[in-house]
């Protein structure tokens, strides 16, 4: 069993899965068999619905390896957790690819 730790936009996610690989989709790992705690307690976590509602119908997950943070090998999941990361609006993020945008006032 792994905990995968990865940015998402502004968020932090851990979860955990059973299978993790390395993507034929070259800087991409792929997730698999995700975990969730089961309902025995009263008190519902906010963060654990929402990865629950997002991963619900999910079979496998590519995540960029950029987006990384960590992955655990672990004996036995914990809970999951979606953490707001603070002066997220300050993160300068890398440029994707897919083309660049010229200049102002440049001729094509």
């Amino acid at each position: 069993m792994y905990k995968v730790i990865f940015y998402n936009q502004s968020q932090v996610y851990e979860v955990y899965a059973r299978a993790i690989y390395q993507s034929d989709m070259y800087g991409f790992i792929e997730v698999e068999e995700f975990i969730f705690g089961e309902r025995s307690q009263m008190i519902v976590d906010p963060g654990e619905e929402k990865l629950k509602s997002e991963f619900d119908k999910v079979t496998r997950s590519y995540i960029p390896m950029q987006a990384i943070i960590r992955i655990d090998e672990v004996e036995k999941e914990g809970p999951v957790k979606v953490t707001e990361i603070k002066g997220g609006d300050k993160i300068a993020h890398l440029p994707r690819s897919g083309g660049v945008t010229p200049p102002k006032g440049s001729a094509d």
